[in-house]
This record gives C-alpha cells, sequence and structure tokens, in this order.
C-alpha cells in the first residue's frame, strides 16, 4: 500500500511519516493477519459486523481490518456498526460524521438500553455485565439482520490476559477471551481479530491518526473493581520483569492438558504402564 495520493483507504490520510509510527502500524496489521489466519477467521465472500464503541481499540480494529482488506488479504465484506445505548451525554453524531467521512459503510442503531440496566442493577453495582449482554443481544440481532456470518470485537491482548486472571482469581476455571468463538445460537461467530494487539499499540495508534474517541465511562460506571485490580497487578509484573506481559500471553497459546488436572480434558485414568518399554529402549 502506498501512503500518498489515492492508493490509500481515507481512514490513513495524514497518516504520520515517522518511521517509530510506520513500524507500529506494520506490527498491529501484520499481528491482525496473523490472528485471522492462525484461528481460521476469514471464509471468502461472507459480511463481518465490525463493531465500534468510538474507543481506541475498536478504531485500531477498524484500520487494520481495512487495510488488510485494501491489500487484498482479506476477502470478506466490512460493515461497521454503532449501537448507541441511550448513554447520558453520548455524543451520537461523532461515529456516524467519522464514517461518513472516510467512506466506510456502516449502520447507527439506536437501542436505549442504558435506561433497562439503570433500573435493574441496584444502587451502587457496576452496569457493566448487564450492559454487555444486553449490547450484545442486539449486536447479534443487527448482524442477522445485516446477512453478516460474524460479530467482530476489538479485544486485544490484554483485555485477554487480564480476563485469564479474572478467571483463574474469582471463577476457578482456567479461561479467558476466545479469538474465535460460536453462539449459543450456533449461527454466528464472534471474532476478536486483535487478539495477539498489545493494548499500548491500540492507545498509540489511534491517538497518532487523531481519531475521535469517545470515553467509555459515560454511563458513570466504571469496569468492575476486579478487573481493575487484575490490570494493576499484570502492569506491577511488567514494570518489575519487562516482557512478563507477552511471556503470559504466549503460555496461553501453549496449553499442555496432561500437565494440567482435568480428567475431561485428558484420560489420567486411562494411562497405562509398558513394562516392556525398559527392557526394549534400556537408558
Amino acid at each position: 500500500m502506498l501512503d500518498a495520493g489515492d492508493d490509500i483507504h481515507p481512514l490513513f490520510k495524514g497518516a504520520p511519516a515517522t518511521t517509530e509510527f510506520k513500524k507500529l502500524r506494520k506490527r498491529i496489521v501484520r499481528q491482525t493477519r496473523e490472528a485471522v489466519e492462525q484461528y481460521g477467521m476469514a471464509e471468502r465472500g461472507v459480511r463481518w459486523l465490525v463493531c465500534l464503541s468510538g474507543g481506541k481499540d475498536s478504531y485500531t480494529l477498524l484500520a487494520a481490518l481495512h487495510e488488510l482488506k485494501w491489500r487484498g488479504l482479506l476477502p470478506v465484506e466490512l460493515l461497521a456498526c454503532n449501537l448507541d445505548q441511550g448513554q447520558p451525554g453520548f455524543p451520537a453524531t461523532v461515529l456516524p460524521d467519522f464514517l461518513t467521512k472516510m467512506g466506510v459503510p456502516h449502520r447507527i442503531e439506536y437501542q436505549d438500553t442504558y435506561s433497562v440496566v439503570v433500573d435493574k442493577v441496584p444502587r451502587g453495582r457496576t452496569y457493566c455485565a448487564l450492559c454487555s449482554r444486553l449490547r450484545r443481544g442486539n449486536l447479534y440481532r443487527i448482524a442477522r439482520e445485516e446477512g453478516c456470518t460474524a460479530v467482530v470485537l476489538g479485544h486485544h491482548r490484554d483485555d485477554i490476559l487480564e480476563t485469564f486472571f479474572l478467571n483463574l482469581f474469582h471463577g476457578s476455571r482456567l479461561a479467558a477471551m476466545p479469538p474465535k468463538l460460536l453462539n449459543e445460537a450456533a449461527d454466528l461467530f464472534v471474532l476478536r481479530p486483535l487478539a495477539h494487539v498489545a493494548e499500548a499499540d491500540c492507545d498509540r495508534f489511534a491517538r497518532a491518526m487523531g481519531y475521535p474517541i469517545i470515553p467509555c465511562d459515560l454511563c458513570g460506571s466504571q469496569d468492575g473493581l476486579q478487573r481493575q485490580q487484575i490490570k494493576a497487578l499484570i502492569d506491577g509484573w511488567e514494570r518489575a520483569h519487562p516482557g512478563r506481559r507477552q511471556k503470559m500471553f504466549r503460555a496461553l497459546m501453549n496449553a499442555r492438558p496432561s500437565h494440567l488436572l482435568d480428567p475431561k480434558l485428558f484420560d489420567f485414568a486411562g494411562l497405562a504402564r509398558d513394562p516392556g518399554a525398559i527392557e526394549e529402549n534400556p537408558s
């Protein structure tokens, strides 16, 4: 892809010309492509619903997918979608104006789930869990209406790692956010193409591009305290041992069921000795 004239997608016009930014952009696109290929996300000729919140992660997702498509490396149709959930102070014109200016096909949907959440969640509790469920249900509906085969989300490497530790410490299970998931109705995939991309890279990219960031705390409810504690814990490990975050993430890609304790994953009871092996292969 060229970086001048008409040979560049509008999402990248005005990109910084520094070597540092070019390396950042190349790394994000490469890691996105690797995730798409490694987890078998792309099926030629299908349509993806790319979900946008207006945060740094969703802007990075949109840009990386469009660059891959622009290069001919992503043979799918992309439809951007923002779900306006009626949060107080939400700048309803920011995303439609941005997407129109950038020539990105999109759908803007208004559903006042905020009022439902406020009514159902007890005072002092976080809104995030119920808000997320209502949002997901609406996105599935929109995907079906638009003929999409997948709902595409902007969760990145750090989201996945934090979820793993949340499940470990608070859920008593080894589980994270999968890069590719089939919904309960088995008619839609949920995809996370930024699975290998660092949150810090998303932040640097979106800010360097000057994308209009919409804050995620307009509803007045912060993400769960437990997630904030996990984030602080991982940040501390990273400061003390640079690179620790990536090592932990790589461990999620290198599971050994025989070295864990779940008999549903490995047939411990079925293990059998072979007394003749010593005679055949003396050591």
